[in-house]
């Protein structure tokens, strides 16, 4: 595996977390520790896209008659859509 020198920044609560994670014996340094974490989350997001694919195939293998109705996209979002704007008069009303 070959490595790429690349200089970055963090914030304050990023950067201690990589140090706690090195004094604690975790990694060696902190460019292990951020390495190492990168690897960790690039491996849960696989995890999380290989379910996400998996339920999806299965959902599309169900018969038809198994399917529930979903109601027309207008129907289905208003509920959220009432809210929302009732969300924006509110901000709108609100003293600046």
């Amino acid at each position: 595996m070959g490595v790429h020198k690349q200089s970055v920044s963090f914030t304050e609560a990023a950067f201690a977390f990589a140090r706690e994670l090195v004094e604690r014996g975790e990694y060696p340094n902190i460019s292990a520790a951020v390495s190492g974490e990168m690897a960790r989350a690039r491996l849960a997001r696989e995890r999380e896209q290989a379910l996400f694919e998996a339920e999806l195939r299965r959902r599309l293998a169900l018969p038809l008659d198994a399917w529930e109705p979903v109601q027309p996209g207008e129907t289905l979002t208003s509920g959220a859509r009432t809210r929302l704007s009732q969300g924006a008069e509110e901000d709108a009303r609100a003293p600046r």
